[in-house]
């Protein structure tokens, strides 16, 4: 079973930037297209962005666009998002996941593998 871990989140100010990394773990030749959700208190999962195997194709979620920057090191079998100008909307707790196929997309349930997740509170 593939595990996916996140660190990076924390307390930021308006503004501020913050780097998450998604470590992946087990059989990781069952993981293709990796993805960024977050979820806010009392609102539905957001997709924020997903990249495919090697970072052939990136996309993003229209609220983090030019904001944001999703990469992978698949040598390393991690992940990451650079966040940069910060709001206090981008408060949630950001998840990780993955998929086997490489057909992934915005959706959740296009994924087979999650996270537990890692908070980000943006001060204002």
């Amino acid at each position: 079973q593939v595990q996916l871990v996140e660190s990076g989140g924390g307390l930021v100010q308006s503004g501020g930037s913050l780097r998450l990394s998604c470590a992946a773990s087990g059989p990781t030749i069952n993981v293709n297209t990796m993805a960024w959700f977050r979820q806010a208190p009392g609102k539905e999962r957001e997709f924020v962005a997903s990249i495919t195997w090697a970072g052939s194709r990136k996309n993003y979620g229209d609220s983090v666009k030019d904001r944001f920057t999703i990469s992978r090191e698949d040598v390393k079998n991690t992940m990451y998002l650079q966040m940069n100008s910060l709001k206090p909307e981008d408060t949630a707790v950001y998840y990780c996941s993955a998929d086997r196929l490489g057909l992934a997309g915005p959706r959740q349930s296009d994924y087979d593998y999650w996270g537990q997740g890692t908070q980000v509170t943006v001060s204002s």
